[in-house]
């Protein structure tokens, strides 16, 4: 048995459907499911014995001793994490509560089970923290890629409550023992991405024949990772990777978000054509965010190297299936693009406009 914090969201669903597709080890899932928590996220697991589903926040306590008491998990791989950008500028106070708050009350609540192990469970015991690339700042255009020994530079509420927590997880290993490790990872991509984030944006946008919005000039650098190579690389570190270490988990696709939009168009353009003509004409400029990170990019040799992962999509394989997932699912995309989504999305597109 293993503890998923936030499996009900993008990635951490992502890794529940592809765990219980590839093994027979069961799964308690804790999702508080905010906004980006979707249980329609985990259909296909309905009626499922080796899935679990708790609804719950991780800053809770007593919830927290009650799940690890029941269901003693030989693993905790805590996705659980407030992860947007612009949602941290308009309100920080959420993150620092669930990333920083949440992560310190698992970390707690897992030293104490831990503790209470025999030597054996104790040794095979793995709390996997799952992190990302913007802990690390902005890379200059010509820079090498992020590696794991870089400094951190978080320039974001979120980047900064993330590298919280990451020091957070190495503080508890160096001083407690607890047998932990970390991903940092660069951006995802992919099936069940709430359209906040720039893909599944563009593709809800493009088909409701609304403006594609582009931040500044367009020309920011991430680097793209498709959303199973990510769960195949946390299975990896989970069942490979040295306790108290950090693995980069990047996809060695770099591209300009402009790059990505205009890809996305003429994706859409040979799969769901419009009678209006190409959807670039819909890429609008809009005023760009605060600190807005000019480059990421992950160097991921040590996994590779070390443990034996790399990623198994191009960004060329990898974006059509997911533009093609997104057309063959709208009744998911119209569910997520409730009243809420629009509030949110009249709030930070609306002035920049």
């Amino acid at each position: 048995m293993i503890l998923v914090t936030g499996g009900a969201g993008f990635i951490g669903a992502n890794f529940v459907l592809d765990w219980l597709a590839d093994c027979d080890e069961p799964i308690v899932n804790l999702d508080k499911l905010t906004y980006a928590g979707n249980l329609e996220n985990l259909a296909a697991l309905q009626g499922e014995a080796r899935h679990v589903f708790v609804k719950g926040d991780i800053c809770d306590r007593a919830l927290l001793e009650r799940l690890m008491a029941k269901h003693k998990p030989r693993a905790i791989v805590h996705f659980a994490a407030e992860s947007h950008v612009d949602r941290s500028i308009h309100g920080p106070s959420d993150f620092i509560r669930t990333n920083i708050e949440g992560t310190f009350m698992l970390l707690e609540v897992a030293r104490a089970y831990w503790n209470s192990l025999d030597e054996n469970a104790k040794t095979d015991f793995r709390f996997l923290h799952v992190s990302t690339d913007e802990v690390y700042g902005s890379l200059e255009p010509n820079a090498v890629p992020f590696a794991e020994s870089k400094a951190y530079e978080p320039n974001s509420p979120y980047s900064a409550s993330k590298a919280a927590s990451d020091h957070l997880i190495r503080a508890w290993h160096h001083t407690y023992g607890l047998p932990v490790v970390t991903t940092n990872c660069s951006n995802n991509y992919g099936a069940y991405q709430f359209p906040e984030k720039l893909i599944p944006l563009v593709i809800a946008n493009a088909m409701a024949g609304k403006p594609l919005p582009i931040y500044g000039d367009g020309q920011n650098v991430r680097d793209w990772l498709y959303v199973t190579d990510h769960c195949a690389a946390i299975r990896t570190v989970l069942a490979q990777g040295r306790p108290g270490e950090t693995y980069n988990v990047g996809g060695w696709n770099e591209k300009t978000n402009l790059d990505v939009v205009n890809t996305l168009c003429e994706i859409l353009d040979e799969l769901s054509p419009s009678s209006l003509g190409s959807y670039k004409r819909l890429i609008t400029y809009v005023k760009d965010r605060p600190g807005h990170d000019k480059r990421y990019a992950i160097d991921a040799r040590k996994l590779e190297q070390e443990l034996g992962w790399k990623p198994a999509e191009t960004f060329e394989t990898g974006i059509h299936k997911t533009v093609a997932w997104y057309l063959d699912n709208q009744p998911w995309v119209d569910n997520v693009l409730s009243g809420a989504y629009r509030e949110w999305e009249t709030l930070n597109y609306g002035l920049r406009r």
